[in-house]
């Protein structure tokens, strides 16, 4: 709709994946060289976990595409199945051609397709996204699956991929035998200030904008509002070119991104967080211009009952030298 207007080639924020949009950042990278290392050299489990909008989906489709990463993968979109679903839907994935009515059956199958795949010095990827969906009981039928291995090495790769709630399930007392296994651990965190401006600028040039279409107070208006989230920043910055569209703008500016703001205010915990702080600021000039209502009902008792023992004094001088 706006292509034209703004001399675009292509979409620059659609949510879809597209490898023509790829751009990792630092984080980025380092969590793609720690995972790929846990991949290559057959570590067992590994954990990226990351906020909703982080790019944890971005990042798996660069871990699958890496030339160094070659291995018969498998993955589970949402892991919220019967123990029995599960194992057939790993089945279906891995083509091993068969559907199973027993885990016992399944196992046995599963076993003979580990060893066979490293003879042929293959490897095996099983990725689980939405980790944090996962019960307890199927995470300890994963963690058998990894009890099939050889020469004590590990015959299948188990990437767990999650919000940051399943670092607590992790945590849980039960769930030590599979914490003790990790080994490879990355939090994927959102983007700073100048990443979010290079994420920006990368987008808009791969889709074709010969110059900058948001003013430098817009991009940091989008900063603040998507808080780094690259999901965020793709919502926000699609909406802001649909208004400068809309308005025959040649350029976005914070005008425009305050509008943004306010349309996609559902999207964002931004507005939550400013009007927490606004109610701590007003709180705390309360406490500066008075003292808290703690510490002004101690002092109010405290001089009443020294107003209570003057009287008695002055009472007991009187009696004493008048009576």
């Amino acid at each position: 709709m706006y292509l034209d207007h703004f001399c675009l080639n292509l979409k620059p924020f659609e949510m879809s994946p597209d490898p023509r949009f790829l751009w990792l950042g630092e984080k980025h990278k380092e969590a793609l060289a720690a995972l790929e290392y846990g991949i290559l050299e057959s570590k067992g489990f590994l954990v990226l976990t990351g906020d909703a909008g982080t790019g944890k989906t971005v990042l798996i489709n660069g871990l699958l595409k890496s030339t160094r990463v070659k291995a018969i993968t498998a993955a589970i979109p949402d892991p919220d199945l019967e123990i029995l679903d599960f194992f057939n839907f790993l089945s279906e994935e891995f083509q091993m051609n068969k559907t199973y009515e027993s885990k016992g059956s399944f196992l046995i199958e599963f076993k003979h397709f580990l060893h066979e795949v490293y003879q042929s010095e293959g490897k095996v990827l099983l990725i689980i996204d939405e980790s944090q969906r996962l019960n307890h009981v199927l995470l300890e039928q994963i963690r058998i699956l990894s009890n099939i291995e050889l020469n004590d090495r590990k015959l299948i790769n188990i990437f767990f991929v999650g919000q940051n709630e399943f670092k607590e399930i992790l945590r849980e007392e039960r769930n030590v035998a599979i914490r003790k296994r990790l080994a490879v651990s990355y939090n994927l965190e959102s983007l700073d200030r100048k990443e979010t401006e290079t994420y920006i600028d990368h987008r808009l040039k791969i889709a074709g904008a010969a110059e900058n279409l948001f003013t430098p107070e817009a991009m940091g208006d989008i900063f603040s509002f998507s808080r780094g989230l690259p999901r965020l920043i793709n919502i926000t910055c699609d909406h802001a070119l649909l208004i400068g569209y809309s308005k025959e703008l040649k350029q976005i500016d914070d005008g425009v991104i305050e509008e943004c703001r306010r349309d996609l205010q559902i999207l964002s915990d931004t507005e939550i967080h400013r009007e927490e702080n606004e109610r701590f600021e007003e709180s705390q000039e309360i406490y500066e211009t008075n003292q808290p209502p703690n510490e002004v009902h101690d002092s109010k008792r405290i001089w009443l009952y020294a107003s209570f023992f003057l009287a008695l004094i002055i009472i007991g001088y009187l009696l004493l030298n008048f009576g």
